[in-house]
């Protein structure tokens, strides 16, 4: 079977399992919470690379078939035509996947950087008798306000993925994302996914969005955050007041660059745009 890879990136806590868990209704598709794809592709460019003895032994086309074997062993057992690899590190990738999967797209998961920290800090409060794998010491989760930083931080959970995409929708392939924000998927779940068939070039598939499943307790135990993975049935959207400080709040809610992007060709989905014509719009609203 022919397997064409496609990968799910962005930001943290805005939509990626959520999507994922849509997707894998259709047969035809696989695709899931984030892998260790991404991560064995960097530590396998590292192994060939300047300082090690066999770096020059290793010719850019050896280095290819490597890259690309890495993606054909890992899904080798998996069944399905379109995979989609999840990870927010591909958006730091681009140049490497480009030359691997020349038409390959991304869907790129965002949200409120405010309402990100939100939902981070709900799951720590829900999580009070563990010690989550977040945070490197006592220093870092002593308070909303040390934890905020600590995510935040250039090379962390929430820092590292706003530059990597901030990256991307500057780059030369800035038109092979597709920036889709929470709160659209969320109010309008069918007109989103269909955009994403039309995106990636692919037919329709008839969800089913008052019965979606998803749930990876085991990678949740993992990092200390029970449920952090767990997908609602229902796919609709929640209000709720925000747990932060509002200085907190209001410092963070105001860095979603992806809401005006006039010089980049990535296509993108926000809250004020008019979603039937998203795929006509590039480098403004998708």
């Amino acid at each position: 079977m022919d397997k064409r890879f496609l990968f799910i990136s962005g930001l943290p806590r805005s939509g990626s399992t959520l999507t994922s868990a849509i997707l894998r209704q259709n047969p035809r598709v696989y695709a899931g919470v984030s892998g260790p794809v991404s991560t064995l592709f960097d530590s396998l460019i590292g192994s060939v690379s300047v300082g090690n003895e066999v770096s020059s032994m290793v010719t850019d086309v050896k280095r290819e078939n490597l890259l690309r074997g890495l993606f054909t062993s890992y899904y080798a057992d998996v069944d399905k035509e379109l995979i989609f690899d999840t990870n927010r590190a591909w958006t730091a990738q681009l140049s490497a996947l480009m030359r691997l999967f020349p038409e390959t797209r991304l869907i790129c998961c965002v949200r409120s950087v405010a309402w990100i920290l939100d939902s981070l800090e709900r799951q720590y409060r829900n999580n009070a008798f563990e010690h989550t794998g977040l945070f490197n010491n006592g220093g870092e989760r002593s308070t909303v306000y040390t934890r905020v930083e600590a995510l935040t931080n250039a090379n962390r959970l929430v820092g590292f993925a706003w530059q990597a995409l901030k990256e991307a929708c500057y780059s030369d392939f800035a038109d092979r994302l597709l920036l889709i924000e929470y709160d659209v998927l969320v109010e309008q779940p069918e007109q989103t996914i269909n955009l994403i068939y039309e995106f990636i070039g692919e037919e329709p598939y008839a969800h089913d969005f008052n019965n979606v499943e998803f749930d990876a307790p085991e990678l949740d135990v993992h990092i200390g955050l029970s449920g952090m993975h767990k997908v609602k049935p229902v796919v609709q959207p929640m209000q709720r007041k925000t747990i932060l400080p509002p200085d907190l709040f209001e410092r963070y809610n105001n860095l979603s660059f992806w809401r005006n992007l006039p010089d980049s060709s990535a296509l993108r989905l926000v809250v004020s745009d008019d979603i039937h014509h998203a795929q006509q719009m590039p480098g403004g609203a998708a």
